[in-house]
């Protein structure tokens, strides 16, 4: 009986995988199918300008693709109107039509999220020592185990970190974060639960001014944006340390809340850059346009696992390739 049911639940999650894959590897058909007037155009001419009807049913099914990527339905539309307006402004070659409609897409796209680039390894290197660098954002996010990720690579560069358990808040929140630091031979500021957050990143700052170090990363409790007391704690971290950079750890699932979450925290204490936790739980990642579009931040690096190595740099290319 054991057996048994160990291979059927073996045989729903082969099927839960293989469903997983085939809604990455389908994509909606967003080629223009020509009305009889382009149509007469394109046989005689090396170059077409489409028609609003010819591409009607491409923009719909595009729009479909990012909805079903859980891009927002507003931003959705945006994105659409804009695509539509460059694909009627430009002359495009007959031989090459459904890939050039393709690419304009994707073209548009990229430069409607065009942020700035951060070189976080850079910036660490370039800027006083030591580097602040506060992780914010919404409870059970992956804050603290993102935070362990970055510092890893960071010592694979070369860089020396010191932690400062500001969160004070959580249970057992000082206990993950000193495993991970056992692991990765980093030294842990911290106080009793309850203590001030502030104070405790305020003498992380001190300790790596000490010793030298090259960075401090701030771990704060997770908080909803509408706990306005855990946001003043917040607030207060900031004016204590002064960071050179505020990121914001979120879940690539969370959809519409994501967004609306990174908002309320940017209004709240301004947001710098982002990284994106559990994408490898999101078969399209289509929230992460919303966010670009949206808050005009960079996203930094993308997470994709439990192991530390499991944190790579962003792809916007990516991003779009799995839903156009």
């Amino acid at each position: 009986m054991f057996y048994a049911l160990r291979r059927k639940l073996n045989a729903f999650a082969e099927k839960l995988a293989s469903r997983a894959q085939q809604s990455v590897s389908e994509k909606r058909d967003i080629s223009p199918e020509l009305r009889a007037p382009t149509k007469i155009k394109a046989f005689f001419k090396k170059e077409i300008k489409l028609r609003e009807a010819d591409i009607k049913d491409s923009i719909l099914e595009l729009e479909l693709a990012l909805l079903e990527a859980d891009v927002n339905e507003e931003t959705a539309r945006k994105f659409c109107k804009a695509i539509k307006q460059a694909l009627l402004n430009r002359s495009i070659p007959t031989d090459n039509l459904k890939n050039f409609v393709r690419e304009t897409i994707k073209q548009t796209l990229k430069e409607l999220m065009q942020t700035e680039s951060i070189d976080i390894i850079a910036l660490a290197r370039e800027s006083e020592k030591p580097f602040k660098m506060l992780f914010l954002g919404p409870n059970g996010a992956g804050k603290t185990t993102t935070m362990a990720k970055l510092a890893h690579m960071l010592q694979k560069d070369g860089l020396t970190t010191i932690f400062a358990a500001s969160d004070t808040f959580r249970a057992a929140s000082i206990e993950q974060l000193e495993e991970h630091a056992k692991r990765l031979n980093i030294r842990v500021i911290k106080h009793k639960y309850g203590s001030d957050p502030a104070a405790v990143a305020f003498d992380a700052v001190n300790a790596a001014k000490a010793s030298n170090a090259d960075i401090v990363m701030i771990d704060t409790a997770g908080r909803q944006e509408t706990n306005r007391n855990l946001i003043e704690e917040l607030r207060k971290i900031a004016r204590v340390v002064n960071p050179h950079i505020k990121i914001f750890v979120g879940e690539a699932f969370a959809g519409k809340n994501l967004v609306e979450q990174a908002k309320e925290f940017d209004n709240a204490i301004g947001i710098d850059a982002f990284i994106i936790t559990k994408l490898d739980t999101d078969a399209k990642g289509g929230t992460v346009l919303s966010l670009l579009y949206e808050l005009k931040k960079p996203i930094l690096f993308v997470g994709t696992g439990q192991a530390y190595t499991d944190l790579m740099p962003f792809s916007l290319d990516e991003i779009i390739e799995r839903i156009v």
